[in-house]
């Protein structure tokens, strides 16, 4: 056999495409010779064994055809070859698409062995060019085979046809699997996984779980009524009430422009807003260093200093020192830092801790429910319930901020690790979520306990404030705690929408903070602020790490 030319490797896709279509061709040309050579091959050898067994038997047997004459009876006369059967006429060479397994294999093996023509395959002028079919049809006249077995038989004898190996080099797919560094994140890393509560096993779970219970306990002092009387006898109710009415007809108003059936904020919701700007502009005071009553200079820090025992009858926990900077007077002035409520109301200054604890109980006073906000890096707030929009609203007294739950990430740039809210009928809950919209950016590592403990803690708590309510109030409070539930999904939502870029519009709306919420801290002076890391110049607190510190 002639050595041919080694063709070169194929680059052109088109020329490639073309190439294997001709391939195609030639070998359904080779296949229909094959199976038409074994259709002749079983055919003849069917009329072979047909004949033998005829000869054989002294009965005629069934013509092979319907159509065939029956031979007329032998006569006495006619001799034993007229006696013997008449062999059947050779039926015609019929195309079959069945080759013969001998001539199957042969065939195969030698397209293997040699490379394929470029040219189909010189075909007779009689016999026509057959295309491979599906389910040949065998001739009505010789059922030589089923279609079952003819189908059997054609999947057989065509299961090891394979193309040659192709002589160009192999492709290189274009959409091919992405690598790691443009994987979006795996489910495992975004989805929720269900904690169950576990009880603190260690000193340090145990330490924070008596600090949490002791916290629960401060929303509680707000149900004194002598208290809450005592509360609404300092407040001009008048003025608040007047002031509610008037905003809330101005949110209906601009409900009814808009064409919206529902105004933004309800009633009750004005009464707070009101509270609060009278609380900021005209009953509470700032402490940063207490005035000098000598001279009226401003005192400087000399540090802390235990309280004395009428001070600590009024509740206070700790006492600043300071002193006066002018020589001629260095007078010290004691700052005590009071908790109880009752000492509030007459002393009327502080800082956060005594703004939150102060405004909190006259929001309870005035009819609303409220939660009193603990946070792990130096500052409290609170919240009030809204009925008008059944959710729990963010509140701070010291920046008279309302419903600006980032005030805290995107305005000061704080770094936050825990906040929880404690009220005197829910228990606790950890709100976290709320304030801190993006942990990657804005959190802080939660090293105080596992949060498997920290669940324990709540539940703790939960059923401690709970146990004694009725069957309709431990429901309205599960129905609360669920939409709650659904407000922080929402929220994880949208930072993750936002993150791969493809987050739908209530997802973007979620995702993008206020212009009230983006303003650096305004209570307290710039240095102090600044060194809490709360001037909005920093990503999180200057000096101390997060998971510790107290309001």
């Amino acid at each position: 056999m002639d050595h041919q030319q080694q063709q070169p490797f194929r680059t052109d896709p088109a020329e490639v495409e073309a190439w294997a279509k001709d391939l195609t061709q030639q070998f359904s040309q080779l296949l229909a010779t094959q199976q038409t050579r074994r259709a002749q091959e079983a055919l003849r050898k069917r009329v072979q064994s047909t004949s033998r067994s005829r000869s054989r038997s002294p009965v005629p047997p069934a013509p092979l055809h319907r159509h065939t004459p029956s031979p007329a009876p032998p006569t006495s006369s006619s001799s034993a070859a007229a006696r013997s059967p008449r062999p059947p006429p050779v039926p015609p060479k019929i195309p079959n698409n069945y080759p013969s397994p001998s001539a199957q294999s042969q065939s195969s093996s030698s397209s293997y062995m040699t490379p394929a023509p470029t040219s189909p395959l010189p075909m007779s002028p009689s016999q026509p060019q057959f295309q491979p079919q599906p389910h040949p049809q065998p001739h009505p006249q010789y059922p030589y085979q089923q279609p079952s077995q003819q189908s059997a038989s054609a999947s057989a004898s065509s299961s090891h046809l394979r193309p040659p190996p192709t002589p160009t080099r192999p492709f290189t797919r274009v959409n091919s699997a992405p690598t790691s560094s443009n994987l979006p994140p795996p489910y495992v890393a975004v989805r929720p996984v269900p904690r169950q509560p576990q009880p603190p096993s260690d000193s340090a779970s145990t330490q924070f779980r008596n600090f949490l219970m002791g916290l629960s306990e401060t929303p509680v002092r707000y149900e004194n009524p002598g208290l809450l009387d005592n509360a609404l006898s300092v407040i001009p109710l008048d003025q608040i009430y007047g002031e509610a009415e008037e905003e809330h007809m101005l949110f209906k108003a601009e409900a009814q422009s808009l064409g919206q059936f529902k105004e933004k904020w309800g009633y009750q919701d004005c009464v707070i807003r009101a509270l609060l700007r009278w609380f900021k502009r005209t009953f509470f005071t700032w402490v940063d260093c207490p005035i000098c009553p000598n001279c009226g200079s401003k005192t400087e820090l000399q540090g802390l200093t235990p309280p004395n025992p009428d001070e600590i009858v009024r509740g206070a926990t700790r006492t600043e020192l300071y002193k006066c900077p002018k020589q001629d007077c260095q007078r010290h002035e004691r700052f005590p830092r009071y908790s109880d409520v009752w000492a509030l109301l007459e002393a009327r200054r502080g800082r956060c801790g005594e703004w939150a604890n102060c405004f909190s109980m006259l929001c309870r006073a005035v009819g609303g429910r409220v939660r009193w906000i603990w946070n792990s890096e130096d500052h409290v707030w609170t919240e009030v319930y809204s009925d008008h929009q059944q959710r729990w609203v963010h509140v701070d007294a010291c920046e008279e901020a309302w419903d600006q739950p980032r005030l805290y990430t995107e305005g000061w740039g704080k770094q936050i690790a825990y906040c929880v809210a404690f009220s005197h009928d829910g228990g606790a809950a950890d709100v976290t979520r709320r304030y801190v919209r993006n942990p990657r950016m804005h959190g802080l590592p939660r090293t105080r306990c596992p949060e498997e403990v920290l669940l324990y803690i709540i539940d703790e708590i939960r059923e401690k404030r709970r146990k004694n309510l009725s069957n309709e109030d431990k429901n309205r409070l599960m129905r609360e705690d669920m939409r709650e539930e659904q407000e922080f999904k929402e929220y994880v939502a949208a930072v993750l929408a936002a993150e791969v870029g493809a987050g739908a519009a209530a997802h973007l709306e979620l995702q993008r903070p206020s212009e009230a919420e983006k303003r650096p801290r305004e209570s307290g002076r710039g240095e102090w602020a600044r060194v809490r890391g709360e001037d909005g110049q920093h990503s999180g607190p200057a000096n101390r790490p997060g998971g510790r510190g107290g309001p």
